[in-house]
């Protein structure tokens, strides 16, 4: 087994008890504690927040506001909102990490890969030349070179400089 030390990770594994039942998206949407959830912002439908299991440095995921688990459930003002959610993270992940590229997907059902398969989530994953270093070819673990604070940081000081005609309508950030 490959091991890595990784000892911010331990707070949120000991307050993640098999005791809380539900949804984790729905908890952390109605708990309104952004920072200490990881939400970079909200609108009207969704909500941006950090993956707490990042497969790449500011690796954020697109939330439904809805617990819904499919795409033909969304309503034609959430199918819109989306693309503009898309590319306000796109711009701000650009702005703050200056990434070369970006996976963007999601997993539908938990025999496709979804780990919260009842609430439909958007994964985006900014990428850069060579990402892929040595330790996951050689040790199948992948090194994650900034904290999930940090680069809450980043991307919250990048968030409040995007200007622009992008989702002004929508709610507030916080």
């Amino acid at each position: 087994m490959n091991r890595m030390w990784a000892p911010w990770r331990k707070t949120y594994l000991r307050s993640s008890s098999s005791k809380r039942s539900g949804c984790l998206f729905c908890r952390l949407l109605g708990d309104k504690k952004d920072k200490r959830n990881l939400i970079l912002f909200r609108t009207s439908h969704y909500a941006v927040i950090l993956n707490r299991y990042p497969y790449n440095n500011g690796h954020l995921m697109i939330v439904s506001k809805r617990h819904i688990a499919c795409l033909s459930q969304l309503n034609d003002p959430e199918k819109a909102e989306f693309f503009e959610v898309l590319e306000k993270t796109r711009v701000v992940l650009l702005k703050a990490m200056k990434p070369q590229g970006f996976n963007v997907g999601m997993n539908i059902s938990d025999i496709a890969g979804a780990g919260i398969a009842d609430h439909l989530h958007w994964h985006i994953v900014p990428r850069w030349k060579g990402d892929v270093n040595f330790m996951p070819v050689l040790t199948g673990t992948k090194v994650i070179s900034e904290s999930l604070e940090s680069a809450y940081e980043v991307l919250s000081s990048a968030l409040a400089q995007t200007t622009g005609r992008i989702l002004r309508k929508n709610a507030p950030q916080k």
